[in-house]
């Protein structure tokens, strides 16, 4: 049985790129170029790279780039993209849980939960997380946003989502204190016009366990800011206004 994410983007490259959440892109890679401090040497991954905005625009910056996603439907649009700009990308259908590519790259990014904290289980995001690490080199980093614990301590996830739909619609959301997932059925339409109704969850994490998690995987430095579109910023400290949070953690 297919989990809420690989149905959720079936034939869903269009809508995908309509979303309100791709919408910072130029902004996410000017600051992960500073990251980089414009080095063009630096070897890229792109994990849960959907339609490819990221490593796309990287890739018109002259940064070597490869990428991958789950969803067949996310990746051949990317693959049409990269091919009308004359950009060379290597796209790859991957699982995020089942990947290694053995010290490889400088930095990898995994922007708008792109896989990590999509799984369903702690363990399976928490692979996610390994993997990545045994495919950066030393001194290697790691880039990501995930969704912020702290937000519905103080606010209500079912408000927050009902003021900022996108594409489709987020009915019934129940947050589990004990677990910190939140539930939901999202339901919406389709590149095909078929509509979708989908039973989705997602983990929630507070700072500490974020840091936790990568010190026990080996990674030596890791700093958590808060996070707005477009607008990354090292010197946005994170709050419990942030439905995101900022990660950015070395090997």
């Amino acid at each position: 049985m297919k989990q809420w994410y690989e149905e959720l983007f079936k034939d869903y490259a269009d809508k995908y790129d309509q979303e309100s959440f791709t919408k910072g892109t130029i902004g996410e890679v000017d600051f992960i170029e500073n990251e980089l401090n414009y080095d063009k040497a630096k070897k890229i991954l792109d994990i849960g790279c959907g339609t490819g905005r990221h490593s796309i625009e990287l890739a018109k910056r002259g940064y070597k780039v490869t990428g991958f996603d789950l969803s067949e439907s996310l990746l051949n649009k990317a693959i049409r993209i990269a091919k009308d700009n004359k950009l060379e990308i290597n796209f790859l259908k991957k699982d995020a849980r089942d990947f290694n590519f053995n010290c490889q790259y400088d930095l990898a990014i995994m922007i708008c939960e792109g896989a990590f904290p999509l799984m369903e289980t702690d363990e399976m995001n928490y692979k996610i997380l390994k993997n990545i690490h045994s495919s950066l080199k030393d001194n290697g980093k790691l880039i990501f946003t995930t969704l912020n614990g702290l937000f519905p301590l103080v606010h209500s996830v079912k408000d927050f989502l009902e003021k900022n739909q996108g594409e489709g619609e987020s009915q019934e959301n129940t947050f589990d204190l004990m677990t910190f997932r939140d539930y939901s059925i999202y339901e919406t339409i389709d590149d095909l016009g078929n509509k979708k109704i989908l039973n989705c969850n997602e983990r929630y994490y507070v700072p500490s366990e974020i840091s936790w998690l990568l010190k026990s995987l080996g990674f030596k430095k890791t700093e958590i800011f808060g996070c707005k579109l477009g607008a990354f910023s090292r010197n946005d400290e994170l709050t419990t206004e942030d439905f995101e949070m900022l990660v950015i953690t070395e090997k």
